[in-house]
């Protein structure tokens, strides 16, 4: 009787899948059932590298061999993990096997994981794919019962090899060429760029770039003492008729760049009588989205301090090992429409603490259709991150932590908006105006969540303000003048640099905006950590507290390549741009034979700039 091969990325998911289906006995690093045969790689088993017959050998780093473009690739067993391959190939090989099921990671990674091995087997069984988002026994037990065919997955098998193959192209050429450079009067300069490694250094060193030559300015900003019937408060002196200025980022309507004007507005105003009027308006804020990869990682390094590797390593085993997350290297920020019944029973299932959160949510009927939290459109191989409903058992302290977040974060987004009231008072002495803003919490909606810390944190949006009663008219006790200076742009942390990589360089504040323009961004999800961390390993980036500096061998590189015309490795958007078109080919929109064309026109005119 014929046995399918069940290929799992790592050891722990292949024990998983043994324990869920049942029926298996264990031989030496694979399991074997009446229907099933069950093993797994351990990550990358083989790696890209040039058929012998296209490889210069000798003197391959010089100009007179570059670019490297061959026809085909060959794949070379990694040596550490070389027993395992020659474990799967056997297995492959079985004369009783008469299929393959592909259970590595749902995503690229781990497309280009199963992949290889088949290619190296040089089998033509058929496969067919296992697509899990959660490690659960029920959901390892569904995804079975719901196999997909190969054939369903193609364009994420292209995108997977042509991202290995771009990435090879631009780094082996690249990477030759600028060494081949600086190493031109004597010596070897090792000098690596990388397609996507590189325009984010780029990104870093631009920013130094500007903190260097920054020119700090003096300013003055004038805050009124006024007294009223009810008591005091403070305005700030602003300019009524301010337009901001082209190219001037630090001008605003409460900075004056004049002493004697500041001291002459102040003469003026001190110890005058002045008219008030208020406008209170009601304003909303609603909950964060839900945790993508990216935003996860931003929000732990700015909480905790994590490093988005270590946020990435300890979401993994929240996923893998403790069953208590979905899977975590996602980019997108939804869940699929039909998943109302299941967010209904992982809130029946959280633990204590948080019951009377996902209590009320039930009790008033808010899990309910909303594009917002359920939207097909928004996802692409994987959905955002949420609990499982697993209770957690012997977390560390981190994990906690990444648990927590990830929790408060779903319970929050069925939630409804935080409620204010926002008052702004303009204060009129002497014809010139002095603002005053007070924010008061009305309603808490999804920062109860969060305890009552987060609704007090938001009140600082301004001060309880003094109550005014109509026509009544004010007198300014003190003017002060404050004399500041403007500040240079703040260096990247891993929180920022995450969010400039996603918005392929734009530093975007507005949530959803940057979630629409994710698919351009520099990386995956599931990469960025790997190339931050690389970076640091290359020594272009230094980690000072939380800041990432870059160092000067960053910025020989950076200039080189622009002094040499080399915008396709110091562009963001443009590296953003492939990504995008990686992205549509997943989804069967464009050619694998398109993309590596233009990737390898691009090698050529590395080169040839070089």
């Amino acid at each position: 009787m014929s046995k399918q091969l069940i290929i799992a990325e790592k050891p722990s998911v292949a024990a998983d899948i043994a324990r869920s289906l049942g029926g298996f006995t264990k031989e030496k690093d694979y399991y074997e059932s009446d229907d099933y045969v069950l093993s797994s790689a351990v990550g990358h088993l083989l790696e890209l590298v040039v058929p012998d017959e296209y490889e210069v050998k000798r003197g391959k780093w010089t100009f007179a061999h570059l670019p490297v473009i061959p026809p085909r690739f060959a794949l070379k067993p990694v040596e550490k993990t070389d027993d395992r391959l020659k474990l799967l190939t056997r297995l492959i090989k079985r004369k009783d096997v008469g299929g393959l099921i592909n259970a590595c990671d749902a995503g690229r990674e781990g497309e280009l994981i199963f992949n290889y091995i088949a290619q190296h087997a040089k089998t033509d069984k058929p496969v067919q794919r296992l697509w899990l988002q959660s490690m659960t026994a029920q959901a390892i037990r569904d995804g079975f019962a719901h196999l997909r065919a190969a054939q369903e997955v193609e364009g994420l098998r292209s995108a997977a090899i042509c991202r290995a193959e771009s990435d090879w192209l631009i780094g082996i050429n690249g990477t030759r060429a600028m060494t081949a450079f600086n190493s031109k009067t004597g010596g070897f300069h090792l000098t690596t760029v990388g397609r996507v490694q590189t325009p984010t250094l780029a990104i870093v060193v631009e920013r130094e770039d500007r903190i260097r030559k920054f020119k700090p300015r003096d300013y003055w900003e004038l805050e009124a003492d006024v007294a009223c019937q009810a008591g005091h408060y403070a305005g700030r002196w602003f300019d009524e008729n301010f337009r901001k200025p082209e190219g001037d980022e630090h001008a605003t309507a409460f900075r004056l760049w004049d002493k004697a004007q500041a001291e002459a507005i102040r003469a003026k105003c001190a110890g005058k009588r002045g008219t008030v009027s208020e406008e209170a308006k009601p304003s909303t804020q609603l909950s964060p989205l839900l945790f993508d990869l990216t935003s996860l990682q931003r929000e732990a390094n700015g909480r905790f301090g994590f490093s988005a590797r270590v946020t990435l390593q300890i979401a993994q085993a929240l996923y893998e090992k403790h069953k208590v997350l979905t899977y975590p290297r996602t980019d997108a920020r939804a869940l699929p429409e039909d998943y109302l019944p299941t967010v209904k029973d992982v809130l029946r299932t959280l633990p204590d603490e948080y019951g009377p959160f996902a209590n009320e949510i039930v009790r008033q009927g808010w899990v309910r259709p909303n594009k917002r939290i359920f939207n097909n459109t928004k996802i692409s191989d994987h959905f955002a991150i949420i609990p499982t409903g697993t209770l957690p058992k012997s977390l560390s302290e981190a994990e906690q932590k990444i648990y927590d977040l990830v929790t408060r974060r779903f319970l929050a987004v069925f939630y409804p908006a935080a409620e204010y009231r926002i008052t702004t008072r303009i204060t009129r002495i002497e014809g010139e105006a002095f603002k005053t803003e007070g924010k008061v919490l009305v309603s808490p909606g999804w920062l109860a969540v969060y305890g009552k810390a987060a609704a007090d944190d938001d009140k600082d949006g301004g001060p309880q303000l003094v109550p005014i009663s109509a026509g009544e008219t004010v007198n300014a006790d003190d003017v002060a003048l404050k004399s500041l200076v403007t500040k240079p742009p703040a260096r990247f942390n891993e929180a920022t640099l995450l969010s400039a990589m996603e918005g392929a360089g734009k530093m975007v504040d507005d949530e959803e905006l940057r979630a629409a323009m994710a698919e351009r961004g520099l990386g995956t999800p599931a990469t960025r950590a790997q190339i931050i961390e690389g970076l640091i390993t290359e020594r272009y980036l230094h980690r000072e507290g939380r800041e990432l500096i870059p160092s000067a061998k960053a910025f020989s590189l950076i200039t080189l390549l622009k002094g040499l015309g080399i915008n396709a490795l110091t562009s963001p958007e443009l590296t953003g741009g492939w990504e995008y078109k990686l992205a549509r080919m997943e989804r069967g929109e464009l050619s694998r034979e398109a993309f590596m064309a233009e990737i390898a026109e691009m090698t050529r005119e590395v080169v040839e700039r070089a």
